[in-house]
């Protein structure tokens, strides 16, 4: 590729006097700026192998302003924005109070289960994808992001 690189710059000639493309600045340049986050992920399921990536490819950089974060995690299913971190981890098991037609909400075309027995952080989790998607968020924060990622939900996670 990066011959492909010097070629199209115009710096492919025989005696090695070509000029050097400039290929500095950042990317990531968001990401430096907060330590990498554990996070803790269930073993990848054959669901969660098909319907995962496209939606981590589709994720915001910057969500509501909070930018990502680099996660350190046993699959490749979580990212993370902001501090404290909201957390989105894909392909979780199906929550344990989830009661059918109970304590759901839907937004922007996707249904979510809320789970707020945790005094630290409010767990949502979509449970009419084709994989449970969960995204958690501190106690202090609202819907927001969950507004902001249910639109990439829709366009990425197949419904069941």
């Amino acid at each position: 590729m990066l011959a492909v690189l010097v070629n199209v710059l115009g710096g492919d000639d025989e005696d090695g006097d070509a000029p050097v493309a400039d290929v500095g600045g950042t990317t990531g340049e968001q990401r430096a700026d907060l330590p990498v986050l554990p996070v803790e992920v269930p073993p990848p399921t054959p669901e969660a192998d098909a319907n995962c990536p496209p939606l981590l490819q589709a994720l915001p950089l910057d969500l509501l302003g909070e930018p990502s974060r680099l996660v350190d995690s046993d699959t490749p299913y979580a990212a993370a924005w902001g501090e404290p971190p909201v957390v989105l981890v894909c392909g979780v098991p199906q929550p344990a109070g989830l009661v059918p037609g109970e304590g759901l909400f839907t937004i922007n075309g996707v249904t979510w289960y809320v789970d707020q027995s945790d005094p630290e952080a409010t767990v949502w989790t979509a449970v009419d994808r084709a994989v449970y998607v969960q995204v958690t968020l501190p106690a202090d924060v609202d819907s927001a992001p969950v507004t902001a990622l249910s639109d990439v939900l829709v366009d990425t996670v197949p419904a069941r």
